[in-house]
């Protein structure tokens, strides 16, 4: 009987492999996209108010109407900014290996999403907007490159520790498939804890297709050690979920127990502060990466689409021991 299963369980892997293979051979096919970054950044902290008009002409995005070029004028002379530009610069001095990784993220993008267009990419200083470090919006994508500099930088003293953590730039993919998926994934249907599961599981599974070769720890922005405690814990953690009764409810704290970003996820028990926040997010993602492994007809943009209970009741999930 044990031979039986492990024969299967090869041919499954095998058939799985031979998929990945086939849609990666196709995915060579589309167009790698040339990518050159604009450095807006540098562009406008370099300048001089002579040249402010020719800048705001470049980029009148950036210009809001109503304020006057004064308020302008006293940004690029602001010491306080141009520090951080100089330390932007010092951990950017060039942007050749972004370029490089972006190229490969709108290659894959456009082999499933072919209706997409390769955006402009444009680095800036958004002023520590922790909310915007990465913005996709179609022809666009905006790069608040202040927001990469290490966690450990002087600059994010302020910033919980938990955040910090995400101020690294191995993030700037991820933070730009999740920019990428706000209009791909159906928001959902109701405020379930499982509703929000499956919603932020396809997020993260959809970086698994577009950036396949960003470690798992660095798609859900976990440390190495965050990643492996949720791997060691996902039997428990999944029989806490049921035997609290909790994929069904509503009760919006649960959000801010299990999904929002947090120091450590809130089971009320002494565990608490070994536990990674958002374990909700992670867990929703292997109970997504069971409903894709488990129903290959069904094609991308369907499954992005599917309510949270139809691939809960059909991934035939089951945590690892």
């Amino acid at each position: 009987m044990k031979k039986s299963i492990f024969i299967l369980a090869l041919i499954v892997s095998i058939v799985s492999c031979k998929k990945d293979n086939e849609a990666d051979a196709k995915i060579a096919e589309v167009p790698l996209p040339k990518i050159k970054i604009e450095r807006f950044d540098d562009i406008f902290y370099d300048s001089k108010p002579e040249e402010l008009a020719t800048v705001k002409k470049q980029y009148p995005y950036f210009f809001p109407a109503g304020n006057e070029d004064a308020v302008w004028v006293a940004k690029i002379k602001d010491p306080l900014l141009q520090e951080l530009h100089k330390e932007v610069d010092k951990k950017f001095p060039n942007t050749d290996a972004l370029e490089q990784d972006l190229a490969a993220l709108f290659q894959r993008t456009k082999y499933y999403f072919p209706e997409t267009n390769t955006p402009r990419v444009v680095t800036l200083l958004s002023e520590m907007d922790y909310a915007n470090r990465v913005i996709y919006a179609d022809t666009l994508m905006l790069i608040s490159l202040d927001l990469y500099l290490g966690k450990d930088h002087k600059f994010y003293v302020d910033f919980p520790k938990y955040q910090r953590q995400e101020f690294e730039a191995p993030q700037i993919l991820p933070n730009a498939v999740s920019s990428f998926s706000a209009d791909k994934i159906a928001p959902p249907r109701d405020r379930s804890l499982l509703g929000l599961m499956i919603y932020y599981g396809k997020e993260l599974y959809l970086k698994d297709l577009l950036i396949p070769d960003v470690p798992d720890n660095e798609k859900i922005a976990y440390t190495d050690k965050q990643l492996a405690w949720a791997q060691a814990n996902e039997s428990e953690i999944w029989r806490y979920f049921v035997d609290k009764k909790l994929l069904f409810d509503t009760d919006p704290k649960l959000a801010g127990r299990f999904i929002n970003p947090a120091p450590f996820s809130k089971f009320y028990l002494e565990l608490d502060n070994e536990s990674p926040g958002r374990i909700g997010q992670w867990l929703g993602w292997q109970i997504v990466k069971a409903y894709a492994e488990n129903n290959k007809n069904i094609p991308l943009q369907q499954l992005l689409a599917t309510d949270a209970k139809t691939i809960f009741d059909n991934s035939k999930y089951k945590p690892k021991k």
